[in-house]
């Protein structure tokens, strides 16, 4: 018997994740991977996979699938509403953060996002995924990854692997960070930027605008002044640079930046906070903490002690 979700929705931004694929850039080829890291390693946790098994990430709101086949181990991580739909009709609310099992004709409804973005479905066993470059994920500007590249559509089918059944039930309880502040250090072209709007840039608050997706996010406050060139000779990027464009307002590089960008960066959000980060709707305020190299060298260490502890 074949094992598959049939998509009856297909949600807003639903793509097949895992941690990225990497030593490609050189190529054009962006990392992509998981825009959530914590949430990601949670979901695959809750069913007994390996921390890097590819999963289902969606945004705001997320798939209506039903299940045909053999029941299976499922679970959802992040702040999301979501329903049970048995094959009677019988409607039960969805609790994230502890695994369930689907039976066949069984649906998942998973309504929304509550006061976040990003939130992950996972399976025991895993979905089966094509690997390209060493990832499963997909990239949807270039068609790379996954379901050729592309967004969940409508009736298509999502296979998943077969295991044995292991119908343990996990569940965790998970705190969700939510304040506003997020620890960057220097940017390689700091030094471009004027010293009030240095000192602006920290103690200015910003405002997420609506134009931020997976490869980027919009802010909008304090005009930050340029004073030696707002342009610079295309170099690597990496996730987490804030490049200052000519109009002055930030715009924080995601998982799916370019692999060059030829705009002066006046910091980068340290690896600890990206989750964090990405996390925050349009509307929502943060405000930028200059940190050193060892304050982001052992929050990092403690961020890889939570995730392991998952």
């Amino acid at each position: 018997m074949n094992n598959y979700f049939k998509i009856l929705r297909p949600g807003i931004n639903s793509t097949f994740q895992d941690l990225g694929r990497f030593g490609v850039q050189h190529l054009g080829i962006v990392p992509s991977g998981c825009m959530d890291r914590s949430l990601f390693f949670l979901a695959n946790k809750l069913v007994g996979n390996k921390s890097s098994e590819g999963a289902l990430e969606f945004a705001y709101q997320g798939p209506l699938l039903e299940l045909e086949g053999d029941s299976a181990l499922v679970a959802v991580s992040g702040k999301v509403n979501f329903n049970i739909i048995d094959k009677d009709g019988e409607v039960k609310q969805g609790t994230p953060y502890e695994s369930f099992i689907l039976s066949n004709g069984d649906k998942i409804d998973i309504l929304s996002t509550v006061d976040s973005v990003y939130g992950y479905f996972s399976i025991r066993g895993g979905f089966k995924l094509e690997e390209i470059k060493g990832s499963v994920s997909t990239l949807v500007r270039a068609k790379i990854g996954s379901n050729n590249g592309e967004k969940l559509k409508l009736d298509e089918k999502i296979f998943f692997n077969k295991t044995s059944q292991n119908s343990k039930i996990n569940s965790f309880k998970f705190d969700f960070v939510n304040n506003h502040t997020i620890r960057v250090m220097k940017g390689l072209q700091y030094g471009y930027f004027s010293e009030k709007s240095q000192v602006d840039f920290f103690s200015k608050e910003y405002k997420v605008t609506k134009l931020t997706d997976r490869m980027g996010m919009r802010l909008e406050g304090e005009k930050l002044e340029n004073i030696i060139s707002k342009n610079i000779k295309s170099e690597g990027i990496t996730k987490g640079s804030i490049q200052i464009p000519g109009d002055g307002q930030p715009i924080i590089l995601l998982s799916d930046h370019p692999t060059i960008g030829g705009y002066p960066k006046i910091a980068n959000v340290i690896t600890a906070d990206y989750d964090k980060l990405v996390q925050k709707t349009p509307g929502s305020k943060l405000k930028f903490k200059l940190v050193d190299l060892s304050v982001a060298e052992s929050a990092f260490k403690d961020y890889i002690k939570r995730l392991n502890f998952f």
